[in-house]
């Protein structure tokens, strides 16, 4: 996560996932969990991306629950028509049930204005009207405050908000610490989370361009469609405390987490959609059917045999 400060939060279990676990994850589990799966269309998915949409299955099936489809839309500048529709071609290839309707993160975007007017009614935000560029340069000087309204001069300030120029809205940490106080998180992978809130810097919950952002968006919509548990790679496991504060800023329900292992490329590197990495869509087009597409997550062999 990009903060202005280093994150640190404590993790009371090992920090090696295995799979071997997969058999026992489903004793915790309440009975009629609901899970989501909720990828961008910005890009085809790959393997990792099947293998999180069948882990978020299982788990709701495994509960008695159901798992519920979210497009995560937000993005205009990257998301395309026909990534929308290779979700749905490949989650029906690959025989992956959910629950209907599917849920388009951009038509909610209301919600996040409301939750933004809240915040800012409470001074728990603040705009920024820096660019990245002026952003880096300032905060690499020593000494620096880590508010961001307290480095742009009020006459420029006042310029651009003049111009029209659409400020970032930034968490004001040096507030809500006070006000949140201790957190913690489950994860029925990784156990029990503990979060500091101390070195977590002023982050980004609005971006200028799109009156949101991910961490926002995401809290608000897991909690508007009732997910009680939040299954995702583990690359995202860091994403934990910045979407715990909000949900205890905003009164949400916190839903509890369990963050799978990645499916590394030949490399043993994540796959990712901006590194080209082998999509499902070119698979089924080279001709490989749901059982091999399966048999190739040789490191999900415990769960593979579930399915």
């Amino acid at each position: 996560m990009g903060g202005m400060g280093e994150m640190i939060f404590f993790r009371q279990v090992s920090m090696t996932p295995n799979y071997d676990i997969l058999p026992r994850l489903v004793a915790p589990l309440a009975s009629g969990e609901v899970t989501r799966f909720a990828p961008s269309p910005s890009g085809y998915l790959h393997l990792g991306h099947a293998f999180s949409a069948m882990f978020a299955s299982h788990l709701a099936a495994a509960s008695g629950g159901v798992m519920r489809l979210r497009i995560d839309d937000i993005d205009t500048t990257r998301c395309r028509e026909m990534y929308f529709d290779a979700i749905f071609e490949d989650l029906a290839f690959l025989e992956i049930p959910y629950a209907k309707p599917v849920r388009y993160q951009s038509e909610h975007l209301t919600a996040s204005h409301e939750a933004l007017e809240y915040l800012k009614n409470q001074d728990l935000i603040y705009p920024c009207y820096l660019s990245r560029r002026e952003l880096a340069e300032l905060l690499s000087a020593p000494h620096q405050p880590s508010n961001t309204d307290q480095l742009i001069a009020a006459d420029i300030r006042h310029e651009r908000e003049a111009e029209g120029n659409q400020p970032a809205w930034r968490l004001r940490m040096a507030t809500l610490r006070d006000r949140v106080g201790a957190i913690e998180a489950m994860d029925l992978i990784h156990g029990r989370v503990s979060i500091s809130l101390d070195h977590i810097g002023d982050e980004v919950i609005a971006r200028r361009d799109i009156g949101t952002s991910y961490h926002l968006s995401t809290v608000l919509d897991d909690d508007a469609m009732g997910v009680t548990l939040v299954s995702r790679g583990y690359d995202l496991f860091d994403a934990i405390p910045i979407q715990r504060i909000l949900q205890e800023l905003l009164g949400l329900k916190p839903p509890r987490y369990a963050h799978h292992e990645l499916i590394p490329n030949e490399h043993g590197q994540r796959l990712a959609k901006r590194e080209n990495a082998l999509s499902l869509r070119q698979m089924r087009q080279n001709g490989l059917d749901r059982g091999r597409i399966l048999r190739m997550m040789t490191k999900c062999r415990n769960f593979i045999e579930k399915i």
